[in-house]
């Protein structure tokens, strides 16, 4: 039976019960965060707009009001979940380390305010293709469509915090020692290569591709960790590796 001391944080032999529920439940919010997130960018957003023609995504949002309706509840939903995937994440993880964790539920939490912006701009554009009056200067399709792109920019300019999100879920599954070795050291580079992306994206013109590749690994990552956490959890039994003593930040 492990103890904890002054100062440090021992993870257990063995892993209780309710860690292990924690763990599926983490996984569960995940897995509605990883699904919403699917299907309102690629199922609905990929159905309303049309880039490079202003005119086509305002038919588009005027002929199909309800998908588009559903595309905000979707973004809201990602919101949500992603809020409270991070809170599970620091619950899960806390007694490994309380700031590693606490720098993850961060992370994610600000990723999720930036989704909620993007959300308000797509409701904005929908009142704006069914009002020609709320339209700025110029066309009611341009103000529609640069609302959309303000919309992809919001997502773009928080894959910063998406990528940093996964650099501490990275260390701290290494350091928990409840999930497989290279599952850990994946989510850094994962975590690495996403913000790389988010910098190339605009740095660079045309790197539509080289950004994708760099998101290929986070990919992978989180669909194991997601279904690792979904099926198993965590390990029964912490490895030695994953037992050693970790400083935690003193308290006043």
């Amino acid at each position: 039976m492990s103890t904890t001391t002054a100062g440090t944080c021992q993870v257990p032999d063995v892993v209780p019960g309710p860690v292990r529920r924690l763990a599926r439940t983490t996984g569960l919010l995940y897995l509605a965060f990883f699904v919403a997130g699917i299907a309102g960018t690629l199922a609905v957003r990929g159905q309303l707009f049309v880039a490079d023609d202003p005119r086509g995504t305002l038919d588009n949002l005027t002929a199909h009001a309800t998908l588009a309706r559903v595309g905000i509840a979707l973004e809201l939903a990602i919101v949500l979940a992603q809020a409270l995937t991070a809170v599970w994440f620091y619950r899960l993880f806390r007694q490994v380390d309380s700031m590693a964790a606490g720098f993850l539920a961060a992370f994610g939490l600000v990723n999720a305010v930036a989704i909620l912006g993007s959300a308000a701009v797509l409701a904005t554009a929908l009142d704006v293709a069914q009002d020609s009056s709320l339209a700025a200067a110029g066309t009611q399709a341009g103000t529609v469509q640069l609302l959309y792109l303000a919309s992809g920019h919001l997502w773009a300019v928080a894959s910063v915090f998406f990528g940093l999100w996964l650099i501490p879920m990275g260390q701290l599954a290494v350091r928990s020692g409840w999930f497989p070795r290279l599952l850990g050291p994946l989510l850094v580079v994962a975590g690495a290569c996403y913000l790389v992306s988010a910098f190339t994206a605009y740095l660079f013109a045309d790197s539509d591709v080289a950004t994708q590749l760099l998101t290929l690994p986070s990919i992978v990552g989180e669909v194991w960790i997601m279904a690792y956490l979904v099926v198993v959890g965590v390990r029964r039994h912490t490895p030695a590796a994953g037992r050693r003593e970790h400083p935690t930040p003193s308290r006043p």
